[in-house]
Parts: C-alpha cells; structure tokens; sequence
C-alpha cells in the first residue's frame, strides 16, 4: 500500500521538485500540494494524507502553526519539518507542536525516501542538528525525571529500552513477543508516567539516564 503525501511549501520550484523526485518512488503517492499553512489544513482535512512534508516558514500561516493544528484534529498524521532553518528557535517550537520529524533541504534525495519510510513505520527522523538542540532543551528544562523511572512497569520499561535503540513499534512486539496493540499501550504509559510528550523525548530521556540493557 502506498504512502499518501501532501506537500507543503511556498517555493514553487522546491514544491515541484518535491512532487517530481518522490513521483518516481513506486511506493508513495502525491495526493496534493499547499502553498501556505492554511491550505495545508484545509488539505489535511480533506485528503487525509499519511504524512506531510512541511515548510517552516509559509505565508498566511507558518508550518509550526500549521502542525499543531493538524495534530490536534489528526494526530495519526506523520509531519516532518522539511526547511532551511536548523536553530533552535525553529527546531523545538516544531517538535513540540507535535512533528515526528525535522530535515533540512539538503538532504540527500536517497536520505529523504529512507527517512520518510522510518517515520511511517513509527520512527522519528531527526536532523543531528535538531536532536542537538532537543537535547539542550531537555538539559535546560532539567528532564531527568530518574524518580519518575519507579513508577514504570518491567515490561514499560523493556519497551523505553527498545525505543532507545530506535525501533518501530512492530520491532518491539518481536523483540519481547507481544502484540504491536500491547506496544502502543505500554508507550502511551511510559510517556503519561514520564511527563514526556513523544518517543523522541522518550529515547532521549533513556539515553541521558542511561536506561540500557
């Protein structure tokens, strides 16, 4: 089943080539195009795209505004930030508005195909750069949380060990021999115990508390 697209970006000749270069991988499918975040609301709504490339900076109304308001009414829609701006002003309003993603234009065509199937299969994809100035964030806010960690179940906290190394949730369910429905469970608890919004906070969190087997 092919991945269904929306792209979102005001430059026509990025949002073309966008639309010209993912045509031609025989597994997604471009269902529409936005030229601001207001259209890509409208889009979201209408078409139910699988995932979103989405601009940053877009007249009318922003990608981070944009993001928020899509994940709020949709919130299985993948978003991932696709701009020119890695600082973290940029970087952590975006994630924190809820994309599981963030890259920079410059990615490498190959790069941007593997990172958009990561993210549909539950992973978040982030630029080093983004996940630098996540972490620095996190540092700041003093998230450390290492009391919090008693209120996790064993198996609660096997899948935070998994999720630290990056995989999917249909990874996890072979790995401890439960269900993807019982993954999905446990990840929304450790996260609700954790004060944690999503899995990339989540990993980050495992990491800095070094949570390993």
């Amino acid at each position: 089943m092919k991945i269904r697209i929306l792209i979102a970006d005001d430059h026509p000749i990025v949002r073309r080539g966008l639309v010209f270069f993912l045509r031609t991988q025989k597994d997604f499918e471009i269902i529409g195009e936005a030229t601001n975040g207001h259209e890509a609301v409208q889009l979201a709504t209408s078409l139910t795209p699988d995932l979103i490339l989405m601009d940053l900076v877009m007249p009318e109304m922003d990608g981070i505004q944009a993001t928020r308001l899509i994940k709020k009414e949709q919130p299985d829609i993948k978003i991932m930030m696709l701009t020119s701006f890695s600082d973290q002003d940029h970087v952590i309003p975006a994630l924190e508005a809820g994309a599981s993603g963030f890259q920079l234009k410059d990615i490498q065509p190959d790069e941007l195909v593997l990172s958009i199937k990561k993210m549909m299969s539950g992973e978040n994809q982030l630029h080093p750069r983004a996940t630098t100035h996540l972490l620095d964030s996190l540092s700041k806010k003093n998230i450390q949380k290492r009391d919090l960690l008693q209120e996790l179940t064993k198996r609660e906290l096997d899948v935070l060990k998994e999720i630290a190394k990056g995989k999917s949730n249909k990874e996890i369910a072979s790995a401890l021999f439960i269900t993807e429905k019982t993954v999905k469970t446990h990840v929304s608890n450790l996260l609700s115990k954790l004060e944690l919004t999503d899995r990339t906070q989540a990993a980050l969190f495992a990491v800095r508390n070094q949570i390993s087997d």
